[in-house]
């Protein structure tokens, strides 16, 4: 028999001043673009009960904004902050290529034997996040959740739902300011039930 459903919303922030760049956690705001992205995202139905947000600045001012909009608390969890990238940290993929032409495609063949120099370990990265996500759905049972985060927490989470191995996870798009659903009703394994949808 099926017990509550828990549904999880996740939603990637948008575009951020300075354009698009290996960012990882470097904490650069949402561009005004960026912003009306984020509220594209969300202008359909807003069933959300509880918001989690990232606390880098692209996920938690919009968090907060839609939090006040929606009489919700929002919560900061430091765990779903997207994965260090290291040395490619603020740079663009047309400034690694300078340096070395095949660089990127290495990196997305094998993203766990091919890091970037003292990047966050992939492995460890997905401990964290699942750690946060699967504390979530614990303390949220049968609610509809949203937790807005990066393109590398989603890819994760999506991944663990469909039981891929992590080494694939960046062969995910994972859109700006899109949203990925989850279903988890207690019959049936979690359910990706839609990705990268522009609103709901």
């Amino acid at each position: 028999m099926a017990g509550k459903v828990t549904t999880i919303d996740l939603l990637r922030h948008g575009e951020p001043v300075g354009g698009r760049r290996y960012r990882g956690q470097i904490d650069d705001p949402l561009s005004e673009q960026g912003w009306e992205q984020m509220w594209q995202a969300v202008s359909g139905d807003r069933p959300w009960q509880a918001i989690i947000s990232s606390p880098l600045r692209r996920c938690s001012e919009f968090a907060a904004r839609l939090g006040e909009e929606l009489e919700l608390g929002v919560e900061l969890d430091d765990r779903l902050k997207e994965v260090g990238f290291g040395d490619w940290e603020g740079q663009t993929g047309d400034q690694l290529r300078r340096h070395d032409k095949s660089i990127l495609s290495r990196f997305y063949q094998d993203p766990i034997q091919n890091r970037p120099q003292d990047a966050e370990d992939l492995n460890d990265f997905k401990v964290r996040v699942l750690a946060a996500y699967s504390n979530a759905c614990e303390r949220f049972r049968g609610q509809h959740l949203l937790l807005v985060a990066h393109a590398g927490v989603i890819r994760t989470i999506i991944n663990h739902t469909l039981q891929a191995p992590l080494s694939s996870m960046y062969r995910l798009s994972i859109a700006t300011a899109s949203l990925t659903r989850i279903r988890i009703d207690g019959e049936h394994p979690a359910t990706l039930i839609f990705m990268g949808k522009s609103q709901l």
